[in-house]
């Protein structure tokens, strides 16, 4: 088998305008540690450190808190049309850095910085997607004959901890800001440890688009010390946090003292079932760029392919040349398609996996160092194949370029696959017979399903998981509905006929 390999040597491209000290951003300030503390911000082809961020935990997570209740009341008064005029200036200022942000995030991250720009595309769309949300958003009435009117008014929750992943970073906060802003809400954000690096640019960014000072605060830090003080804060009353299936399961035990409200949106073990009469050139395009994009940090990756028997053989032995020929190199080369882990404790966890799946199946691809990449975290796209349904690699998030594949003889037995495992975040069918892709899709356990496409959103429709994949759904108006708190108001029309009781004989 051959492969493409980059010309560009395995160096870091250096962004322009780099930080050498990230700081808290609190109350439209920056803010350092209370005690001076920091912890190393390093790039992923190097693995050096390259800057400094503030390490924050309670005095910082108590100010920020204090910071966004005291903008909360001027914030929350705002009519929708108002903030919305602000998250479109917001949108704005992100595609004015466009490249920067991508730059940045590339670095960071390891992402391939072609895929990074679509990520500092997406994160504009957010904000002027919710805008338009709240804009549009109407309240429900309820009439009951003549006697009775009832009609139901949303008020802002309140203060809303974010807690973000080291994946997409920028792009994955701005899906949580865009709402908790449209919805009135003032809002504390821990971004992930490992990839600080885009977040350093929102209060560049919102202070620009005249977001009021207090109204957005950050404070960088690890989650044991930041994000477990955000989790815990009795004036923060909903949490929405992306991430690991084992910290979503910490943190909802942690706020179930003070009674949060929570949105998880956690791992996931996706899918994809091919049936022999799908359109199979379609069907491999979209197992290799779902499973291998983003380097495979991604949640909703069809990391378990199943495959109908007759084309089993066929499929595997397609999707292990394919997997060869993905070019893997520096992120900052237009030409790569699979960068740069995010970090070595992660590069080390993918890197055990594969061992593990060494032991279970049969390797067909992938599975070492390229030879032109000496250093950094750098893996060639991974198949196993006849991967069985109890095998580690089967059943346990990866989250990285490795994808585990087995065969399947008929609807029954696919479904079965399908579901057996903990998660249920999404799940994809390949097949000719559109009514069997939707028996397949009702019967699959998971929050979203795909039929005949791979993963395009809609930002209307509800995302999220379920069983180990999450708690709640956000998108469209369910954001809306998760960052707000309804009210219903009853209200008489005509004359009240209340039975008396203790009235006189």
């Amino acid at each position: 088998m051959t492969q493409s390999t980059p010309s560009t040597p395995s160096t870091p491209s250096t962004p322009t305008g780099l930080p050498e000290y990230i700081p808290h951003w609190i109350g439209g300030e920056e803010v350092p540690g209370h005690d001076g503390r920091t912890f190393d911000v390093s790039d992923p082809v190097s693995n050096t450190p390259y800057a400094q961020a503030a390490a924050g935990g309670p005095p910082e997570i108590d100010r920020a808190v204090a910071a966004a209740e005291a903008a909360f009341p001027g914030w929350a008064a705002l009519s929708h049309r108002e903030r919305a005029r602000i998250l479109y200036r917001t949108a704005d200022a992100v595609e004015a850095r466009h490249e920067q942000l991508a730059q940045f995030e590339s670095h960071d991250t390891g992402l391939p910085i072609a895929q990074a720009r679509g990520q500092a595309r997406r994160a504009a769309e957010n904000f002027r997607y919710f805008a338009d949300v709240v804009v549009a958003l109407g309240e429900e009435a309820f009439r009951r004959g003549g006697d009775q009117f009832s009609y139901v008014v949303r008020t802002p929750a309140g203060v809303a901890g974010l807690i973000t992943p080291w994946n997409t970073p920028f792009m994955l906060e701005s899906w949580k800001l865009a709402p908790a802003l449209a919805a009135g809400c003032t809002v504390v954000l821990k971004p992930a440890e490992w990839t600080p690096l885009s977040a350093s640019l929102w209060p560049e960014i919102l202070t620009e688009a005249g977001v009021p000072a207090g109204v957005v605060n950050i404070v960088h830090g690890t989650g044991e010390e930041a994000g477990q003080a955000l989790v815990d804060h009795p004036g923060v009353p909903l949490l929405s946090f992306t991430g690991s299936t084992v910290t979503g399961r910490h943190i909802v035990r942690s706020s179930a003292q003070h009674l949060k409200t929570l949105s998880m949106e956690l791992g996931g073990k996706s899918p994809v079932v091919v049936f022999a009469d799908a359109d199979l050139e379609a069907a491999l395009d979209s197992v290799v760029f779902g499973v291998f994009s983003l380097n495979g940090e991604r949640c909703t990756a069809g990391s378990r392919v199943l495959v109908e028997r007759p084309v089993y053989e066929e499929f595997t032995r397609r999707l292990a040349e394919r997997a060869e020929r993905v070019r893997v190199g520096p992120p900052a080369d237009p030409a790569t398609e699979v960068g740069a882990l995010v970090h070595p404790e992660h590069y080390a966890r993918v890197l055990d996996y594969v061992d593990i799946g060494r032991k279970e199946a049969r390797l067909v691809a992938g599975g070492t160092r390229p030879a032109h990449l000496a250093e950094g975290n750098y893996l060639q796209p991974t198949v196993f194949a006849d991967v069985a349904r109890d095998a580690r690699i089967f059943q346990e998030e990866i989250f990285g370029p490795v994808v585990a594949v087995a065969p399947f003889d008929d609807e029954a037995e696919a479904v079965e696959l399908a579901n057996a495992t903990q998660y249920g975040l999404a799940a994809y069918v390949w097949t000719s017979d559109i009514k069997r892709g939707h028996r397949v899709a009702h019967a699959v356990e998971s929050g979203m399903v795909w039929i005949n496409s791979h993963n395009v959103r809609d930002l209307r429709t509800p995302f999220g998981g379920v069983k180990a994949s999450g708690l709640g759904r956000e998108g469209g108006a369910h954001s809306i509905d998760f960052y707000t708190e309804s009210k219903i108001v009853h209200v008489a029309l005509g004359d009240v006929h209340t039975p008396r009781f203790g009235g006189t004989a």
